[in-house]
């Protein structure tokens, strides 16, 4: 993105307030005020209050299964460590039992990453001390490997919903941000890397719609292929098969980032936030848009549009870079409007909400 990231990190603020609804409620209305330098003190920050708040609700506590030595009997009773304390004439049984515990990969993902975020000097003194508040609470918690967290196991249920904000701002700065020093220490890179900001600002532009565009019914839809049925044989000889169930699973999943719809009309956008924008041709010294992205929004609008009535249009929304050539681009393609604009993060809010709005109206949605 620019050079000048002091109005982008902030940008970053609002675009996690529509993506986690949660920092909309009042405790967060200081860091909405606040001035930031960099992501790590941002996201320093909003940890910060989030634990606070988590905190006073009481930490989530799962069961773990426990094995012990014990006078008398708990849980079940292992036969062959109870044998052997026998034999050693020891007044022991070896018990099996299920305990709750605070010491669960929730929470020692909350505090191995306060605990990194503690020791970079790019975290503002205030919003250490505010994490700091929260060690004794963890002091029955153990640190956790950054790099062997299992992401995608995590599950979330009616006792732990509320951990689900911390733990992606955790995953934001524990796959995001950290790097790995030659010695073995962490630290934290200046922005976060590039396929963490495009999940972000693909989850933001629809939950943008999602509150101030309710009407539109906006969400990440799945579509269809369209497939031929066997019809017989035409007149030349040839003939059209239906595709069996295998041959259909072996199709990629056309899913949609943001689809709106109003009447009859639908418009199907595409967030994109990469480095570049446009490839390059060296050969030609010539740049165009990327070929991939537009053959991809061709193919969702034209396999949506089943009966050809031109009324799904597709957009590819860039997240704007400090390139020269700006995309801002209407395409009539086989009678489907396909647009290509582009969205200045690293501007005001205001011209964000803006932006995204003159989408709408241009659409005529």
């Amino acid at each position: 993105m620019t050079s000048d990231k002091s109005i982008l990190i902030k940008n970053i603020y609002y675009m996690l307030s529509y993506a986690f609804r949660v920092l909309q409620q009042s405790n967060y209305e200081e860091i909405a005020a606040e001035d930031f330098e960099n992501v790590q003190d941002l996201l320093a920050a909003i940890l910060s209050k989030g634990i606070a708040q988590q905190l006073k609700q009481g930490l989530f506590r799962e069961y773990s299964l426990k094995a012990d030595d014990l006078p008398l009997m708990r849980g079940k009773i292992s036969v062959t460590g109870t044998i052997r304390h026998r034999l050693r004439r020891q007044p022991l049984l070896a018990c099996e039992y299920d305990e709750l515990s605070e010491n669960n990969t929730f929470n020692q993902i909350l505090k191995t990453t306060f605990h990194i975020l503690l020791r970079q000097p790019t975290v503002r003194p205030e919003h250490k001390t505010a994490l700091k508040k929260a060690r004794p609470f963890f002091d029955g918690v153990d640190l956790i490997d950054p790099t062997a967290i299992p992401w995608s196991t995590l599950r979330y249920r009616r006792n732990n919903q509320s951990y689900k904000m911390l733990i992606n701002l955790c995953y934001f700065v524990l796959d995001g941000l950290l790097l790995t020093t030659e010695k073995g220490d962490y630290k934290l890179a200046s922005f976060l890397k590039d396929d963490h900001m495009s999940t972000l600002y693909e989850k933001f532009v629809l939950e943008y719609y999602r509150y101030h565009h309710p009407e539109l019914r906006p969400c990440a839809a799945q579509i269809t292929w369209i497939l031929g049925e066997k019809k017989g044989a035409h007149a030349g000889g040839e003939e059209e098969y239906a595709c069996d169930d295998l041959a259909i699973s072996f199709l990629p999943k056309m899913q949609t980032d943001i689809t709106l719809r109003h009447n009859d009309k639908t418009l199907i956008i595409d967030t994109k936030y990469y480095t570049h924008t446009m490839q390059t041709h060296t050969q030609y010294d010539s740049r165009t848009l990327h070929s991939h992205n537009l053959y991809q929004i061709f193919t969702y609008v034209k396999n949506y549009d089943v009966t050809n009535t031109g009324n799904v249009s597709g957009m590819l929304l860039y997240a704007k870079t400090d390139e020269a050539v700006t995309p801002d681009f209407d395409y009539l393609m086989s009678g489907n409007r396909i647009s290509v604009k582009t969205l200045d993060l690293n501007t005001s809010f205001e011209d964000i909400q803006v932006k995204l709005d003159k989408v709408v109206e241009e659409w005529g949605g």
